[in-house]
């Protein structure tokens, strides 16, 4: 379809100005529980809170027949075979060939494809999605479709779109950080990656296609059912050069404040804690011979940052916002030389055209979302292109998240500087007086994170250890779920098949007084997993999703064989979830309910 405008990063002033004009005493009590929340309005009485326990398998799998709980233990038990993973996608090749296409797709609904995927286009999915919502289970659409690449092909698309070609025909140094300049070694980005699709640029009229795909998605979620969701990740959007480039400037630019920072002894401190005197900033850029002393003065005015003297990281993140065109708005300052190093200026006319239709895309995309009534997800990625994801999510936010949470950032918990990023952009929302919507994740990159970080030669992102991740998860969670205390206007996702994490935020919901209903937390998992976390959740009137992808037999197999490994490396779920279904079994054999008929 003919893409017809520009979305480019827009100027903001970040105290004096929010996103909506309407004054606040003018808004109108809505119609709708879902307006309602976005307003602000009074909460109505509601009933106690019914208890959710996830060891009552009767309740559990009440929405399963007994086949379908037979099928999820043999899945489950195959994905639990080491020597049986380690060559799943031989078997593959074999089974189609012994029992041709035909009836190797029979076999695969029956069993891998039928556990976790919902269907092969839009009518065949309608059924499961009906059948959940019936028993409180609501859905993250997914188109799942991958293309199957060699490890070959996918490392060199990887180097040829991450590379610009001033790099390419060596008329322009490449001054990226080595985080941020792409490697051949780890080209191909499925590699260690167990959780996630992957896709790699090819052209711009493969970019086209996929959202085309996305926009049926976001048709199907409207017309399946009210409040689902559809996920996007946007490196299928466009060429990853700009996520790189972009983050590389974000991530100094953020460096060079700290560095600020810890001029004026303030090192160390929390991100959205951390406030410069402007007067004294002012001199130390000056001494760098960045820009004029009247030049300097016209950054930090009151128009822009108020009138309290200080600059925080949200005031210092809105001096980029402030040039219009998109080639001037990646600069950033060289602390060594005192610099300012302009990136886009060494991009061709095309790959600055490619850039805009990446922009031009997620505008399509939210439109449509807005108008089917359906929210976006975004999907987080590497730590390398997801300064840019963000900072792209943040500018959907702010046009769309005007009255309720349409557009969703995804915050990946086992990052060193999660919390800083959850605050900041709580913060943010804040101000602006636009709707936050999160969705909280531990993560799904971290064996690829750890080992290019050590490789390549830059400060590892990751956490430490599995349980510094889970204590920052819950410290990010803590402090969203204390600010939904407050404001009505942002929601949460607890994306996790952690049940201590679902048991953690239950009774941080009733401590601080949140009750389901209200809607501004929901949970989220993956089809074909912990139904013994989602459906007790759903029939207790907690908000629940679902994250459901469906295409073609063919087409889904590379994310069904990453779904067969991430049971295998979460060994100690898995096994319950099998007790469980084991014990429902029995149950029903031993009831004389072994025909259970879900109602």
């Amino acid at each position: 379809m003919a893409l017809k405008r520009v979305f480019f990063l827009r100027s903001v002033a970040p105290r004096v100005a929010a996103l909506s004009t309407k004054p606040q005493a003018q808004e109108q009590p809505p119609a709708s529980p879902e307006a309602l929340r976005g307003c602000g309005a009074a909460k109505a009485v509601r009933p106690p809170v019914p208890a959710v326990d996830f060891t009552n398998t009767q309740e559990a799998y009440r929405s399963r027949r007994s086949w379908e709980l037979v099928r999820n233990l043999l899945v489950l038990r195959l994905c639990a075979s080491p020597v049986l993973l380690a060559h799943h996608e031989q078997l593959f090749q074999v089974a189609r060939k012994l029992l041709g296409q035909r009836m190797f797709e029979r076999l695969m609904k029956m069993t891998f494809y039928g556990h976790f995927v919902a269907g092969e286009d839009q009518e065949s999915i309608r059924p499961l999605i009906r059948h959940n919502k019936a028993f409180g289970v609501g859905f993250i659409l997914d188109y799942g479709v991958e293309e199957d690449l060699s490890p070959e092909e996918a490392e060199r698309k990887e180097m040829e779109s991450c590379t610009s070609e001033a790099e390419r025909d060596g008329s322009g140094a490449n001054k990226r950080e080595k985080q941020y300049q792409v490697h051949p070694a780890f080209g191909d980005r499925r590699d260690g990656v167990i959780s996630a699709r992957t896709y790699f640029y090819a052209n711009e009229a493969k970019c086209d296609n996929y959202m085309e795909n996305l926009l049926q998605c976001i048709e199907a979620s409207g017309g399946a059912s009210d409040g689902g969701f559809s996920a996007i990740k946007l490196t299928a959007l466009g060429r990853p050069q700009f996520l790189l480039q972009f983050s590389d400037v974000l991530t100094r630019w953020r460096r060079f404040f700290h560095q600020m920072a810890a001029e004026q002894g303030q090192a160390g401190r929390a991100a959205v804690d951390t406030k410069l005197e402007v007067a004294v900033l002012q001199d130390s850029i000056a001494k760098m011979g960045i820009a004029s002393r009247a030049e300097i003065e016209g950054w930090f005015t009151p128009e822009t940052l108020g009138v309290s003297g200080t600059v925080d990281l949200l005031d210092w993140n809105s001096l980029i916002d402030s040039r219009t065109r998109l080639s001037r708005h990646l600069v950033v300052p060289n602390v060594q030389t005192g610099q300012l190093e302009p990136l886009l200026s060494r991009f061709t006319e095309e790959e600055e055209q490619q850039m805009k239709r990446m922009l031009q895309r997620m505008d399509v995309l939210a439109k449509k979302a807005k108008e089917a009534g359906v929210r976006l997800m975004i999907d987080a990625e590497q730590s390398y292109f997801q300064p840019a994801i963000s900072r792209l999510t943040l500018e959907m936010q702010r046009r769309f998240n005007v009255d309720k949470p349409f557009i969703f950032n995804t915050f990946q918990c086992y990052l060193k500087d999660a919390y800083d990023n959850v605050t900041l952009d709580m913060e943010l929302a804040r101000r602006e007086g636009w709707c936050f919507g999160a969705k909280l994740v531990r993560g799904a990159y971290m064996a690829q994170e750890r080992v290019r970080a050590a490789e390549i030669g830059y400060e590892d992102p990751i956490n430490p250890t599995y349980e510094a991740t889970n204590a920052m998860y819950h410290r990010c969670l803590n402090y969203v779920l204390e600010e939904l205390k407050h404001s009505t206007k942002a929601e949460v996702m607890v994306a996790s098949h952690n049940e201590d994490t679902v048991h953690f935020t239950l009774c941080r919901m009733k401590e601080i007084g949140l009750h389901p209903a209200d809607g501004q937390v929901c949970f989220g998992q993956l089809l074909g997993m912990c139904d013994q976390i989602s459906f007790p959740l759903g029939q207790a009137g907690f908000p629940v999703y679902k994250y459901v992808p469906y295409g073609p037999v063919m087409e889904v197999l590379p994310y069904l064989s990453r779904r067969a490994l991430e049971n295998s490396s979460i060994m100690k779920g898995a096994q319950r979830e099998r007790q469980l279904l084991w014990q429902e079994l029995r149950r029903r054999l031993r009831t004389g309910s072994l025909f259970h008929h879900p109602a």
